[in-house]
């Protein structure tokens, strides 16, 4: 086990070696603009791709239907096999034609018209057409009340708030296909994020017809205790690779050879679960692998000393320990106050997280608008938290907390240590801690965002765009399971500051939603962790993104 003394001489050691390389991929923040330019066609006479490549991940998928997902591991797969009507620039994170060659913004914001690639097929050889668009976003408007899970678990009523039974608290209004290659989105009301919201993997397109021939919303299986469709278990999209097989732990894709973009020279893609970290870095020294990701801290010596590649990620990701106020000791700010004022977030990054990770007091990161300079939070002070657990309603109950066991996640790279560390620091301080852990692989994310006994949990949440709705909406835009809290005025917030035009009120918007949620503590936030990727030096480059939007169509293996 890593000492916080070892932990630190590592980091030195690794700072010294020149194998290290940073990712300096920026995030722009602003991420207005309306059109785009196509991609340029890419060459048709580029040599089939035929090399394999093994790349380790933290945890299984939780499934590969993306519209009922929103795991990091199922995003890695889905963002291979399937493609939306726009992307993530790589460069500046503004939303980059995709299916959709270019755009335009209508009636002020509540229309978004899209002109779509032409002689784009899906994997089965059906044809991408508008009709195919509005097919899935109809499917999404209307999913059957059973796939929509608790609270904000689909992206879709995170970002539109509702489904068609409730049609007119939703942001979405409807999806017309205007001619073969056209599509318009009509919205109820603006949505400041919309294009860049269209960027997350959740909005992928799939065929119609695997939809209905796989029949995608009925969920007639379960992976690991989680419920999926024959869909979710076979996904068909646009993409540059297509879905193989999936089973004991190893995700296969093959190069899709009609694609319509750049192949890349890849021609089978395995992802392979292994969830314990020391694992992983032996399968990467031995060869059984190309990469793997996320790093933990104690892989860095290894990594360099045997002249492997390690590249950062900009952080764009929160960790953070929820707190379920349905719990009712929960219910009592002041035991809230306690909790976040007993964690000293600097010693649990210094001996736990990847250098340059930052302690937070908000959720919104500091490179977006609606971060607020003047929000300091509450500091460490265990003095402070014993007098404020003294004035509270709490006499020494048990506190039932939750964490994940046998996973890495991007924004938790040693939960069972990260867990160990925060329970000592709350009892410390007076708190009587019942250790709750799950395996990642028994459903661990769906049994702590749905109602239950969970007082507190250890979770993050990765940025999947640049705009601050996607840190605060998801997580407090509606009552949810995790939280167990229903503060309507927060959630008024959230819902005005995400309709507002880009600009100075909006900035304003976010700040005060922040100064809100930091003096309700709904939740603590802990940390803006660096996340890291492993790679072989089989690899000549490889598309590290903060958004975490790789697709290895784009690797280049060394020659």
């Amino acid at each position: 086990m890593w000492g916080q003394e070892v932990v630190s001489v590592v980091r030195r050691k690794a700072r010294l070696r020149t194998a290290v390389k940073t990712a300096a991929a920026l995030l722009a923040l602003s991420l207005s603009a309306c059109t785009a330019q196509p991609a340029p066609a890419p060459s048709s006479s580029a040599p089939a791709a035929t090399a394999t490549f093994n790349f380790g991940t933290g945890a299984d998928p939780m499934g590969l239907d993306p519209a009922l997902e929103l795991d990091s591991e199922s995003f890695r797969v889905t963002r291979q096999v399937l493609e939306g009507l726009v992307t993530v620039d790589a460069t500046t994170g503004a939303p980059a034609p995709s299916l959709a060659t270019s755009w335009q913004e209508l009636q002020d914001g509540l229309a978004y018209s899209f002109k779509l690639r032409q002689n784009v097929t899906f994997q089965d050889g059906t044809a991408l057409d508008a009709a195919a668009v509005c097919t899935n976003f109809n499917r999404w408007f209307t999913l059957p009340a059973a796939l929509r899970g608790g609270g904000n678990s689909t992206a879709f009523k995170q970002i539109f708030k509702a489904f068609s039974d409730d049609a007119k608290n939703s942001v979405f209004k409807n999806c017309t296909a205007m001619g073969p290659s056209d599509v318009t989105i009509e919205l109820n009301s603006r949505l400041s994020g919309f294009l860049q919201a269209m960027t997350l993997p959740s909005f992928a397109i799939s065929s119609p017809a695997a939809l209905t021939s796989m029949t995608a919303d009925t969920l007639t299986a379960s992976v690991s205790g989680h419920p999926v469709s024959a869909y979710g278990q076979h996904p068909v999209g646009t993409g540059p690779f297509r879905f193989t097989s999936w089973q004991n732990g190893k995700v296969t894709l093959s190069a899709n050879q009609n694609y319509w973009g750049t192949k890349g020279e890849i021609g089978v893609l395995n992802f392979i679960t292994y969830d314990q970290p020391q694992i992983r870095l032996q399968a990467l020294e031995d060869g059984t692998i190309d990469g793997y990701d996320p790093v933990t801290p104690g892989d860095f010596d290894a990594l360099v000393k045997n002249g492997e590649q390690i590249l950062q990620r900009d952080p764009f990701s929160v960790m953070y320990l929820g707190i379920n106020q349905a719990v009712p000791v929960m219910a009592d700010l002041k035991v809230r106050q306690a909790i976040a004022t007993a964690i000293d977030k600097q010693s649990l990054i210094k001996a736990f997280f990847i250098d340059g990770s930052q302690a937070t007091s908000q959720f919104i990161p500091p490179k977006l608008s609606g971060f607020n300079n003047a929000v300091t939070g509450y500091g460490y002070d265990q003095d402070k938290a014993r007098k404020l657990l003294a004035e509270s309603s709490y006499r020494g109950e048990p506190i039932t907390f939750y964490y994940p066991t046998n996973v890495t996640r991007t924004y938790l790279p040693t939960p069972e240590k990260v867990y160990a560390e925060i329970a000592r620091q709350l009892t410390a301080v007076g708190f009587n801690i019942k250790p709750v852990p799950v395996p990642w692989s028994d459903d661990y994310l769906g049994k702590v965002t749905s109602p239950g006994d969970h007082a507190l949990d250890l979770m993050g949440w990765n940025g999947g765009y640049a705009d601050p709705d996607n840190f605060v909406g998801p997580l407090f835009g509606t009552p949810n399971g995790e939280f167990g809290s229903h503060d309507p005025q927060l959630i008024s917030k959230i819902d005005r500051a995400r309709m507002l035009p880009n600009g100075p009120d909006r900035n304003d918007a976010y700040q005060s939603v922040n100064t809100q949620i930091v003096q309700t503590v709904p939740a603590v936030p802990i940390a803006f962790p660096i996340s890291a990727v492993a790679l072989s030096n089989k690899v000549a480059t490889y598309p590290v993104s903060p958004v975490l939007n790789e697709v290895f169509n784009q690797i280049k293996l060394a020659k």
